[in-house]
């Protein structure tokens, strides 16, 4: 896997704030560049990998951290 590029800290905010964060965020990125998102927003485990395949991102998956997920999203072309 690709090296993280970015780390965006959502936590405490709630949806649609984590995916909008993430979307101006991977603006600033170049394509096949990958963003961390932390969110504690419950929504996100929907949102996210939902907002990925609509925008032609792809969706790494998340992991559990300590009060928050881990969510990596490699930037489409």
């Amino acid at each position: 896997m690709s090296e993280i590029k970015e780390t965006l800290d959502a936590i405490g905010l709630l949806c649609p704030l984590p995916v909008l964060k993430a979307r101006k965020r991977l603006k600033s990125l170049q394509p096949g560049q990958i963003l961390e998102l932390l969110a504690d927003d419950p929504a996100a485990v929907i949102d996210v990998p939902h907002f990925c395949h609509e925008a032609g991102h792809e969706f790494l998956g998340h992991s559990d951290g300590a009060g928050h997920q881990i969510y990596l999203i490699r930037k489409g072309s």
